[in-house]
């Protein structure tokens, strides 16, 4: 135990800036507090080897590791595969070789069809001289064609940035040239819209004619969305019905789910039927919530790019799918 000498010894030093004791006397002082020096001449504690019976045990954990991981490997690439020559044989035998009548042949004994399609395409950007964008719009026109052949009115293309938004009358003029490959003269009318921009409308007398409203009959209407839409969207009409409640020109009673479907219709971005996934897994890559809360969503396993045989694979799974509503 320090004595009281000890500490105001070493306290009236601490004061003085170590001037009234020697290194050695503040030494001495410390020395018998302190821990004993470990013995620099002890052996080392000789390390305990491993036994057999614990390498045998390592050895068949590494084996038992790499046989999960070989199957697993082996599974995976016979199962691409398989996807790969079975998607390749559709292809050649569904083939539509740009032929309306072959493609209304493809889905004439289908129950139903959508009403509203929707798809998620990827842009590329790492593609120079603005081959990405080139090779999203030809992908876009291209199932633009389709929908038009078998019927379907309305086609909202999702791609998670928003270029397609940037370049509508190219991509105008994209789908109006498919269209006229695929259909000639016979082909619809094209609307393209996106929300919170103008309608882009072609008529008879002008062909890319800027319109805000449209009472064409017979015609495709194709929708730009990216992720900014679902959010921005959501939060304008949640702000919106706020400040009317808090105007007392709506109870808080009348908003209801009828309510905000008819508002987001009316903003131009309907809730489809089928959604459609042209890549490997299932990711929507954040395609507004709202709009894929009832929606059927079909992708394919493996699958790399968007094919005609997807997008018939899909419309079959569709046809034969029952929407109970949760009943």
């Amino acid at each position: 135990m320090v004595t009281t000498r000890e500490t105001d010894a070493y306290r009236r030093d601490a004061e003085a800036n170590g001037k009234l004791l020697t290194p050695k006397e503040r030494e001495a002082l410390l020395k018998p507090y302190l821990p004993p020096l470990p013995n620099s001449k002890a052996s080392p504690r000789p390390r305990k080897s491993h036994s057999l019976r614990e390498f045998l045990r390592e050895q068949l954990h590494v084996f038992v590791f790499t046989l999960i991981h070989t199957i697993f490997s082996l599974y995976v690439r016979a199962r691409q595969i398989y996807h790969a020559v079975f998607n390749r044989v559709l292809s050649i035998l569904y083939y539509h070789h740009r032929t309306p009548e072959l493609i209304k042949q493809d889905v004439r004994g289908m129950r139903r069809l959508p009403e509203h399609l929707s798809v998620i395409l990827e842009f590329k950007e790492g593609e120079r001289n603005g081959a990405g964008l080139g090779a999203l719009l030809d992908e876009a026109a291209e199932i633009s064609a389709w929908c038009a052949c078998v019927g379907i009115p309305v086609l909202s293309v999702y791609e998670k940035t928003g270029v397609l938004k940037r370049c509508i009358p190219r991509a105008h003029r994209k789908i109006s040239s498919k269209l006229l490959a695929y259909l000639g003269r016979r082909g619809p009318s094209l609307q393209i819209r996106a929300p919170n921009l103008p309608l882009y409308l072609n008529s008879d007398s002008r062909e890319g004619e800027v319109a805000t409203s449209s009472d064409v009959s017979d015609h495709l209407s194709v929708i730009f969305l990216s992720s900014e839409d679902g959010r921005s969207t959501l939060v304008d009409l949640t702000i919106t019905l706020a400040e009317m409640s808090q105007r007392n020109k709506l109870s808080p009673d009348d908003v209801s789910i009828n309510l905000i479907d008819a508002e987001i219709e009316d903003s131009g971005m309907g809730e489809p039927e089928l959604l459609i996934i042209f890549g490997p897994n299932v990711e929507l890559q954040g395609y507004p919530p709202w709009q894929v809360r009832l929606t059927e969503i079909f992708h394919v396993q493996d699958n790399v790019g968007v094919g005609y045989q997807i997008f018939l694979r899909a419309l079959h799974s569709y046809a034969k799918t029952q929407m109970r509503f949760g009943r």
